[in-house]
């Protein structure tokens, strides 16, 4: 399996994990599995691509260059806006409203991240 591949499956993994726990009431774990899941799918993206992926700071550089690259950025705004989601799981300052609400937006990104996946090929 080639590590993007495994970052795909990570993502699923975690989006799914991370609504169950939310549904259960536990808003810091939910909330860091919905992190981890956009995180991985931006590394799944970054890596069919030969881009670095190593860090914080390389994530947020990855989504400003798809959102240039593609004229989209919902992406990058998106990311911006699910990444209250990891502060949450240290703070725990998000109401569970807040945190259902980011479940629609964090699910948007992954589909859109998936679609530039398959569009393949290093850049």
């Amino acid at each position: 399996m080639a590590d993007w591949d495994r970052h795909i499956e990570i993502s699923r993994s975690f989006r799914d994990q991370g609504v169950v726990e939310i549904e259960s009431g536990d808003l810091l774990q939910g909330s860091e599995k919905l992190w981890g899941a956009a995180a991985h799918a931006i590394k799944a993206v970054a890596e069919r691509r030969g881009w670095e992926h190593a860090s914080h700071r390389h994530l947020f550089s990855i989504v400003n260059r798809l959102a240039s690259e593609t004229g989209d950025y919902s992406i990058a705004v998106a990311f911006a806006k699910e990444s209250e989601l990891h502060v949450n799981f240290y703070e725990g300052h998000m109401e569970i409203e807040e945190v259902n609400d980011m479940v629609e937006v964090v699910v948007g990104l992954l589909d859109a991240l998936e679609g530039l996946n398959h569009l393949g090929g290093r850049s």
